[in-house]
């Protein structure tokens, strides 16, 4: 059993927890808004899920899960995340965000953003290419036919191996995309966004394995 910490607790957020905990993991979750926000949604999730400041979250979790808008890395916990497995699912939006110059002119990718405030922990980019709705139905047992695979990337080989130790736990299989500089093949708008999974309309989605993935990463273009 692992206990997962997650910084941010929107729609992949309270996705990736409610999955771990079917699992049998335990979840600390944490918002901008305070624990008490989350009351519901812990108390939907049962004993096995908390609420907590994003500092204790990140304290807790054997693993970290940070689901954030890229504007708020600055404000992120570093020390408490130093030494830790970190998952990066945020996507760069500038519409959002604000524009960000070397996100823009492509010098760096958000993960490579994210290792600048978060120096001392081990990141590995997962679950940003999938709609919160397929994430939720497609897991699969590891022997079925039709399991779905979910790329990752990352510089740490220790990090990677425990994500994907969590990732097959929750019902998928996984494809090492690389190192963090390589994670722009799977952010917005590229062929593995999302369309491997089948369209939003469809909210069960569809299974996409290791080949459609491998095949929508390699088709990427900047």
């Amino acid at each position: 059993m692992t206990t997962m910490g997650f910084i941010g607790s929107g729609a992949i957020g309270s996705t990736i927890a409610r999955l771990a905990v079917e699992a049998g993991h335990q979840v600390v979750l944490s918002n901008s808004r305070g624990p008490g926000t989350l009351a519901d949604t812990v108390a939907e999730l049962g004993p096995r899920a908390s609420a907590a400041t994003s500092e204790e979250a990140a304290a807790a979790g054997d693993i970290v899960v940070v689901t954030v808008p890229v504007k708020a890395f600055p404000h992120l916990p570093a020390a408490p995340l130093a030494g830790k497995t970190v998952i990066d699912t945020c996507n760069y939006g500038p519409e959002r965000d604000g524009p960000i110059l070397e996100l823009d002119n492509n010098s760096l990718t958000s993960s490579e953003l994210l290792v600048r405030y978060l120096s001392d922990a081990m990141i590995v980019k997962a679950f940003n290419n999938i709609f919160f709705k397929h994430l939720l139905s497609l897991p699969r047992q590891a022997e079925a036919g039709d399991r779905s695979f979910l790329p990752i990337a990352g510089d740490s080989a220790p990090a990677k191996a425990a994500v994907t130790v969590f990732i097959e736990s929750i019902g998928y299989s996984v494809l090492d995309a690389g190192p963090p500089a390589d994670s722009w093949r799977q952010a917005t708008d590229t062929p593995v966004w999302g369309t491997p999974y089948g369209p939003y309309s469809n909210e069960k989605g569809q299974p996409a394995g290791e080949d459609a993935i491998r095949t929508a990463l390699a088709a990427a273009t900047r």
